[in-house]
């Protein structure tokens, strides 16, 4: 009879999801309501974790619940450490999640809603998530050694170094592009400053409470860190309105560099118990309340979405960012379908914090889900509003106009009606001096946020407070993923440098965790910096790379994925990653080309370096087009070197010209009892 209840419970829910995505795939010329989207989101998450996910488990993986994981059998205290997996979740999810699906999908929307929410269904049941949960089980197999370090030994030495050039390469891209978007968020933020530095102390209470204090009592450390957490978003609000407090929390941008650049070396440095879990536990506190609250918001409001299905931008016009629906809808929105980012979280930090290997599903697929409805609620904040009032936002000032009455009459000719005095009303709301030329995606989804939460919770007299609200909890999602990818770059380079000098490679050695902290940290941390003191210079010039640099990570983590299947003797279900890995490589490899050689100058490097050029302009801005060209192209040839390596091993294995040992940790039995709940 139970089985039957369940039976029929699985069957409504797939028809509610397949009738969800019917509406939103099929309505042309009319609005329909959010609902439908959040609907079709949590049908379709479900139906992909409690089936796809479990064949991924049993079939591809096969999970051990009697092998004894890394984190049990090199427990040192300070790496490696057994965890309760709600804390690992906590810890992934918020490493994970950074800006991308927020940012991403805000600015896709440009193309209307379905594009980007077909992509987020389907790219992250069938590739983001499956590429975290495979990646983060071959880790916990071979003693939570980084993507680059199987790379060297799974695909081969050449396939390794290449791996280990290219990873690093745009690991530095992505955390200093991430350590300038935290900048950018909090200067002159006394509200969103103070919230995140109190976050801080509160998760080194949290990592000593539940390490010394109150050992294993997860929930009462909960509830610690709920509670405080809630005091410092109240605490900002009360900082920003109290002058002598605000005066100490309103930073500029070269103060905010150095004391992330030093919260990042702490951040790497001290045990994980410490900061670095407890503080990413914390933030998801932050972040899935925040986007539950958000969730309750479009049940209660049930708002309309007024951006249409496709837009006229699909052609490649768009003012937001130039290029076609394809492929540039599959680069912008990257985490929330598929990141490259998150294999090495998953190769990183996470893996030496597993108990079980039965906890890999729900801390690797399930996390990924849970970042992936945090792109489809960015998704509904960007649509609920009027596009005229999108695309005043986020079109830039050489496009739309510098002057709010031209950009509205500008932007009302494109077919969305605007005008500067709505725009203006529109800002004194939400505590600002303009929303015109706001762009990059952040101001936007603020104002969505905000806009469902007045209507839901507390009216219009509190949008102010939910905007910048919004704006904190951008940042905090950014700066989970500075910390813990700092971490994942330290374990890299120690993995590098064990192989000159076996000590360096030795995790727990003080030394190396300071000399190699102090590496990563410089890479990122001169980027950086120089960025901030200069617009057009540091990570400003690199910046451009940022979406394909991290889909091609992606591609690097499915060769090795694959690679490792097909070595298990299991090479009839390699097509779960390969499928992926062969999307992935068609659209960031067509991205690439039409960014290095489109003759269009808002597209093309090179066509915009020639524009500069003949026209005499800034030396600068034509040296940063021919120098992301030349990285687009490097970085195209190393993962092309990866993708024929692993194509050789493929091919070697399936005609029995090579041998198919996979390069697992011996087997050994845990001594852990299985957790509960």
């Amino acid at each position: 009879m139970k089985s039957r209840l369940r039976f029929a419970i699985w069957v409504g829910v797939a028809l509610l999801g397949a009738l969800a995505l019917a509406t939103i795939a099929l309505h042309r010329g009319e609005q329909i309501n959010a609902l439908w989207l959040v609907t079709a989101a949590v049908c379709t998450y479900a139906v992909g974790y409690r089936f796809y996910s479990k064949f991924v488990a049993a079939k591809v993986l096969m999970l051990d619940p009697q092998r004894a994981t890394p984190a049990e059998r090199l427990e040192n205290g300070r790496d490696f450490l057994p965890t309760n997996k709600w804390v690992v979740f906590g810890h992934h999810f918020a490493a994970i999640a950074g800006p991308g699906p927020l940012i991403g999908p805000t600015l896709a929307a440009q193309f209307g809603y379905l594009p980007g929410t077909l992509w987020i269904l389907v790219g992250a049941v069938f590739g983001g998530c499956v590429q975290d949960f495979v990646i983060l089980l071959f880790s916990v197999r071979r003693d939570g050694k980084s993507l680059t370090e199987m790379a060297k030994e799974e695909i081969g030495p050449v396939g390794g170094l290449v791996a280990y050039a290219s990873v690093i390469s745009i690991l530095v891209i992505l955390l200093a592009v991430c350590a300038l978007i935290v900048v950018n968020a909090l200067k002159q933020s006394p509200w969103g400053a103070f919230t995140i530095a109190m976050t801080i102390p509160i998760a080194l209470l949290m990592g000593v409470y539940l390490r010394r204090l109150r050992p294993g009592r997860v929930l009462e450390t909960s509830a610690l860190g709920f509670v405080l957490v809630l005091a410092a978003i109240w605490g900002g609000q009360w900082a920003s309105q109290t002058p002598p407090v605000a005066k100490y929390f309103t930073l500029t941008a070269p103060g905010l560099a150095i004391a992330i650049i030093l919260y990042g070396f702490a951040a790497s440095a001290l045990p994980v118990w410490l900061l670095l879990a407890p503080r990413d536990y914390l933030s998801t506190f932050v972040k899935l309340g925040t986007i539950g609250l958000l969730a309750l918001g479009i049940v209660l409001m049930h708002p309309t979405l007024h951006m249409p299905a496709l837009t006229r931008f699909i052609d490649g016009t768009g003012p937001v960012f130039a290029g076609k629906l394809f492929p540039f809808a599959f680069i912008t929105i990257a985490c929330g379908a598929i990141s490259g980012f998150h294999s090495l979280i998953s190769s990183g930090t996470t893996p030496k914090l597993i108990r079980r290997e039965t906890e890999i599903r729900v801390v690797g697929y399930g996390a990924m889900l849970a970042e992936s409805l945090v792109a489809i609620m960015a998704t509904v904040a960007a649509c609920v509003l009027e596009p005229g009032t999108y695309f005043a936002i986020n079109s830039p000032a050489g496009i739309a106009g510098q002057v709010p009455e031209t950009a509205a009459q500008t932007i009302s000719g494109w077919g969305f009606p605007v005008t500067a005095a709505g725009m203006q009303a529109l800002a004194h709301t939400v505590g600002e001096q303009t929303l015109f030329n706001r762009t990059g995606g952040a101001p936007a989804f603020a104002v969505g946020m905000a806009h469902i939460f007045a209507n839901s919770l507390g009216g219009q007299a509190v949008m102010a407070l939910w905007y910048h609200f919004a704006l904190m909890f951008e940042a905090l999602f950014i700066l989970t993923v500075l910390d813990a990818g700092t971490r994942v770059g330290r374990f890299m380079i120690q993995d590098a440098l064990g192989h000159i000098w076996k000590p360096l490679g030795r995790t727990s050695w003080y030394p190396s965790i300071l000399a190699t902290s102090g590496l990563i940290v410089a890479a990122w941390g001169y980027f950086l910096w120089q960025g901030v003191r200069d617009p057009l210079g540091g990570i400003n010039s690199l910046w451009p790379l940022f979406g394909i640099a991290n889909q091609l990570l992606a591609a690097v983590a499915l060769c090795v994925a694959t690679t490792i299947i097909i070595k298990m003797h299991r090479a009839k279900y390699a097509l779960v990653t390969l499928v992926p890995l062969a999307w992935l490589v068609t659209v960031t490899f067509t991205a690439a080309w039409h960014k290095v050689f489109d003759p269009e100058p808002r597209i093309g490097f090179l066509a915009q370096a020639r524009q500069f050029a003949v026209a005499g302009g800034n030396s600068r801005l034509l040296f940063n087009n021919r120098l992301d060209a030349v990285v687009t192209g490097i970085l195209i040839v190393m993962v092309t070197l990866i993708l024929l390596e692993s194509a050789r091993q493929w091919l070697g294995i399936l005609t029995g010209k090579r041998e198919t040992r996979v390069k697992e940790s011996p087997f050994v039995v845990t001594r852990l009892a299985e957790e509960r709940g």
